[in-house]
């Protein structure tokens, strides 16, 4: 047999093997080596610090569960710690955290640790009198001025009730459980002080004025469907995701529109009422298997865009079209043509597994970008993480057309594998005009590896996924995930983010859930603090020794609650943009505080800030400033007005 005829019986085989590798040695992304990741973590320094929890409460290292989800009891258990940062006392830092325990099932208020925390004792919310049951336990904690009363309050959302607010009272002193008056968010109903309302299993909450009458609305995203998931007496009304791809069987999410309210008096509680709107998403929208939200302004009506990152299907992008009093939500497809792109990466058509979302700017054309955490473990499941950037300056367009100009550029940015992944957070630690990205990671420790069970479920027909029964034992001991630790994420040189939390140490191997980022004492340099779930929370100052100018901004209605939705674009000297925005509560389980914070490098002198908002009677507003670095208060009504004493 000649050499050339031997050629060509195996010529396909030969192709196959040139594509292989050709593929392999384009999609292998360049690695930073030791001595770079430590030059790009050398100008950050983060001191971990512990969170006081109040003692006397019942210890938990597992939930109870319905009967019928035993046999997945950690899977079921995997979700619960969140926590938020912002000014609960008043005292014009955000140096307060709420945050959900799993360990103890309670919702926390807590000083941060370090200066100042000796002003108050840590406590738990009391949710009495309203009815509750031994099956409830809270998911997350959302602080909102949500009574328009310039206090701020906390919205606590649960599994196995509607969400509560707790209302911020008239001064009662020190902060104690005694500050705040507990309000249902919708209707429900009790039976001699036992909860027997709307079962929702909420994993889920953002916080923005969608129809922009200038008031805040709230959006809930739920979970499992209605039913008694943690309900260890029962067996039965609870089921799993009907695909691990293609799953539109969840419980519904709503947005809830706000109605009217009443501010805290020494003889008066205060009220907040919202209703329920109907009919704003269709069925394949609202019964995504959701973990997080956010929501922001992206083509300059002043009207907040949603995204909505799902489990188990296609997150959502919602381009908002609505009017004061109605709320309107259309669905928005990638408008990237899928030739190098695949489906599973392009926006509405993914089948990742959606669990934290944040909105930033990746390519500093002065619109938002998003980052988008989904499962990417090697071994394990390898999907990636999002970060779909901008492909034009102006979307409006596009928007308006049902059409998302954004694409996903995780992988040439160092941004396409960072674990079990779940929170995400912009954030320039450094104040050097580069932020950084904090994400959380891991699903359940154990010592029993139960990743090949998960892998043959990843493989299973879609006809049985729903019923429990054929899920792979996933109980107390058994680890998926488990050793993984939080992501650090620094910009280098050539564009690619490297991540540098073993050069800061905080590659702690235990689950992370929750990141809440603010500047708690207020000397430029942004903190984080981090939920842990079944371990303790911890509180990460920031002690960088070599950071940049700063420029951040304080932005309130005339009564003081934050201006939230509002925009910021800060134009440096040269022309580069910054933006940023006021966030209701964006990411999985963590909020970031309300404060708006840039930073500078080594700019000194004064530049251009343009904000645009809402006022409280939902009118545009615009105007700009002439400020230099350093903390501003500024007060939006019918203008901008920097607050000088």
């Amino acid at each position: 047999m000649s050499v050339a005829h031997h050629l060509r019986r195996h010529v396909t085989a030969v192709v196959a093997l040139v594509l292989l590798a050709t593929v392999f040695l384009v999609a292998r992304l360049p690695e930073a080596s030791a001595a770079d990741r430590r030059d790009l973590a050398a100008p950050y320094r983060f001191t971990p610090l512990a969170i006081s929890i109040p003692g006397g409460f019942p210890q938990q290292t597992i939930r109870r569960v319905n009967r019928d989800y035993e046999r997945i009891r950690a899977w079921i258990s995997s979700v619960g710690a969140g926590i938020a940062m912002n000014d609960l006392d008043g005292d014009g830092l955000p140096n307060d955290l709420c945050l959900t325990d799993v360990r103890i099932d309670r919702v926390v208020v807590a000083p941060t640790p370090g200066r100042g925390d000796d002003r108050y004792a840590s406590f738990a919310l009391d949710p009495a009198p309203l009815p509750m049951n031994p099956y409830v336990a809270p998911m997350g904690c959302v602080p909102g001025d949500f009574n328009e009363d310039g206090r701020t309050d906390l919205l606590v959302y649960w599994w196995g009730r509607a969400p509560v607010l707790f209302l911020a009272k008239a001064d009662t002193g020190k902060l104690s459980a005694g500050s705040y008056e507990p309000v249902e968010l919708v209707a429900t109903q009790s039976s001699g002080g036992i909860y027997t309302g709307p079962l929702w299993n909420t994993n889920a909450a953002a916080v923005a004025d969608f129809d922009g009458d200038g008031h805040q609305d709230i959006f809930i995203g739920n979970y499992f469907p209605d039913g008694p998931v943690l309900n260890d007496t029962v067996s039965g009304g609870v089921v799993m995701n009907t695909s691990l791809s293609v799953a539109f069987n969840a419980g519904e999410n709503h947005i809830l529109r706000w109605t009217g309210a009443g501010a805290a008096a020494p003889d008066r509680a205060p009220t907040a009422t919202y209703e329920s709107t109907k009919g704003i998403f269709a069925e394949d929208v609202s019964r995504g298997w959701t973990l997080a939200a956010a929501a922001t302004d992206l083509d300059g009506d002043l009207l907040p865009e949603l995204y909505v990152a799902n489990d188990f299907g296609p997150d959502r992008f919602l381009h908002n079209r609505s009017t004061p009093g109605a709320i309107r939500l259309a669905l928005l497809e990638s408008t990237d043509p899928g030739v190098f792109t695949p489906k599973s990466k392009r926006i509405g058509h993914d089948s990742f597994k959606g669990m934290g979302v944040d909105f930033g700017d990746f390519n500093g054309d002065g619109v938002h970008d998003l980052y988008v955490g989904n499962i990417t473990t090697s071994f394990g499941i390898q999907e990636s993480n999002f970060a779909f950037v901008s492909t034009t300056g102006t979307p409006g367009k596009d928007l308006a057309a049902g059409r998302a100009p954004w694409t996903d550029r995780s992988a040439p940015l160092g941004l396409a594998w960072s674990g079990w992944s779940w929170d995400v957070k912009f954030g320039d630690f450094a104040n050097s005009g580069e932020p950084a990205v904090v994400q959380t990671a891991g699903f359940v420790k154990g010592e029993v590896n139960r990743w090949p069970q998960l892998q043959e479920l990843a493989t299973a027909n879609d006809a049985v996924v729903s019923n429990p029964f054929w899920w792979p034992n996933v109980r107390q001991g058994d680890d998926i995930a488990g050793g993984q630790h939080l992501a650090f994420h620094v910009r280098g040189a050539g564009g690619r983010y490297e991540d540098v939390s073993r050069e800061l140490g905080l590659d702690i191997p235990v689950p992370t859930r929750g990141i809440a980022t603010g500047d708690a004492d207020g000397d430029g340099r942004l903190d984080f603090a981090v939920a842990r779930q079944w371990d303790a929370p911890v509180f990460y100052r920031n002690d960088s020794p070599s950071t940049g100018r700063f420029l951040g901004l304080r932005l309130v209605h005339d009564n003081g609650s934050a201006v939230v939705d509002a925009q910021v674009r800060v134009t440096l000297p040269g022309g580069r943009v910054l933006i940023g925005r006021v966030d209701g509560g964006s990411g999985h389980s963590g909020k970031r505080s309300f404060d708006v914070h840039f930073g500078l490098g080594r700019i000194d002198g004064p530049v251009r800030v343009d904000i645009a908002w809402r006022d409280r009677t939902g009118a545009v507003r615009r105007d700009e400033l002439q400020t230099g670095p350093g903390w501003h208060d500024v007060t939006l009504g019918s203008e901008a007005r920097e607050v000088t004493s």
